[in-house]
C-alpha cells in the first residue's frame, strides 16, 4: 500500500457584515462639511465688508502700533454702522458710533501711556536702589565717611541728586578760586562708577555763597566762579570714570539758589550738585521745552523741609572777598 505524503490543509474564515469600518467615512465626511461651512462664513463676512475696514484689519494684525485705513473716508462713513451688519442696538439715539480706526487710536495711546508709566516706576526703582547704595558706600569707605555731613543725597523731581557741600574750615575748592581741593576730587571720583550704573544723562551744576567780588560785577564774578567750578567737577567725574556722553548740562548759578534762604553768606551755600536726571526731564531738555528751572524748584523744596517757617533775606552787603 502506497504511503500517502503529508498535506497542509489552510482554512479560509470568512466574516460575515462590514464591522465597524463602515462608520469611518462619516467622521471625516463631518469634518469636511464643518470646515466648509467656516469657509462660505468666512467670505460671507469678508463679501459684506467694506475694503477700506478689511485693509485696516489686515493692517492691525500686522502691527497693532501702526494699525491705519490707507484710503481715506468721509466723516459721515467714519460714524456710520459697517454695512450688512444690521442696527447697533448698543447704542442710543443721537450716539455716534466711533471709527474702527479711533478705536485702535485710542487703545494704542492708551497703551503707550502704560507702557510709559511703567517705565517711569522702574526708572524711581532703580534710583531708590542707587540711592542707598551710595548712602552704604558713605558708611562703610574710609575716605567718604569722614565728608558724609558734607555730602547730601536725594530724590528731586529731577531725578537722583548728589550734592558736596562746602564746611566751614574744610571747603570744596581754593579761596575764590575753581582749583579743587585734592579730597574733593576723590569724592567725586568715588561717585562716578554708581553713576554709570544707569545709563541716564547727568548734570552738574555749581554754587556760591552770596558775597560778591570786588568791582560790582564788572570782572570775574560768582557766576563766572560757579561755572568754572562745575566745569572743574565735570573734568574729575569724567577722570573717575563716567562715561563722557552722558554728560548733558553743566551750568553755574552763582548765588542765584542757596541752600540757606536765612544765611546767605553760609559755607553750606558753597556746593556741586550732580544729578543723574530722569529720562523724561533729559528729553525735555534736549527738545528744549523744558519748564524745569534747574535744580531751584528741587532746593526750595528742600528748604521747606529743613527750615520751616524761615523767610527770605533781605540783599546782603558787599563784604571783602573770603572764600566763596
Amino acid at each position: 500500500m502506497a504511503e500517502t505524503p503529508n498535506q497542509i490543509i489552510i482554512k479560509k474564515i470568512k466574516k460575515g457584515g462590514h464591522g465597524h469600518h463602515g462608520g469611518a467615512w462619516k467622521l471625516a465626511y463631518a469634518d469636511f462639511v464643518t470646515a466648509m461651512m467656516a469657509f462660505f462664513l468666512l467670505m460671507w463676512l469678508l463679501a459684506s465688508t467694506e475694503p477700506v475696514y478689511r485693509k485696516g484689519i489686515a493692517e492691525y494684525f500686522k502691527d497693532p502700533w501702526k494699525a491705519s485705513f490707507e484710503g481715506g473716508s468721509s466723516t459721515s462713513e467714519s460714524a456710520s454702522i459697517i454695512k450688512g451688519g444690521g442696527e447697533d442696538l448698543s447704542r442710543s439715539e443721537g450716539e455716534v458710533q466711533m471709527a474702527p480706526q479711533t478705536v485702535m487710536e485710542t487703545e494704542r495711546k492708551a497703551s503707550e501711556k502704560d507702557i510709559l508709566e511703567l517705565m517711569k516706576q522702574e526708572e524711581k526703582k532703580q534710583m531708590e536702589t542707587l540711592k542707598q547704595k551710595i548712602e552704604d558706600m558713605i558708611q562703610e569707605d574710609t575716605l567718604l565717611n569722614p565728608f558724609r555731613e558734607q555730602l547730601k543725597i536725594d530724590i528731586t523731581q529731577e531725578g537722583l541728586r548728589v550734592q558736596i557741600i562746602d564746611k566751614e574750615g574744610r571747603p570744596m575748592f581754593d579761596l575764590a578760586s575753581p582749583r579743587m581741593e585734592n579730597y574733593a576730587a576723590e569724592i567725586i571720583h568715588k561717585l562716578a562708577p554708581l553713576m554709570n550704573e544707569m545709563p541716564n544723562k547727568i548734570s552738574i551744576s555749581g554754587h556760591t555763597d552770596a558775597r560778591p567780588f570786588p568791582g560790582n560785577g564788572q570782572g570775574y564774578t560768582n557766576w563766572e566762579l560757579s561755572t568754572d567750578r562745575a566745569n572743574a567737577a565735570r573734568k574729575e567725574i569724567i577722570k573717575g570714570g563716567l562715561q563722557e556722553a552722558k554728560m548733558l548740562r553743566v551750568v553755574g548759578l552763582a548765588s542765584s539758589v542757596p541752600f540757606l534762604d536765612n544765611d546767605p553768606m553760609a559755607a553750606t551755600n558753597r556746593r556741586i550738585s550732580i544729578i543723574l536726571m530722569k529720562r523724561e526731564i533729559a528729553d525735555e531738555i534736549v527738545r528744549g521745552d523744558s519748564d524745569v528751572n534747574i535744580d531751584a524748584a528741587d532746593v526750595q523744596a528742600g528748604r521747606s523741609a529743613l527750615l520751616p517757617g524761615t523767610a527770605a533775606p533781605a540783599a546782603p552787603p558787599i563784604l571783602p572777598r573770603r572764600q566763596p
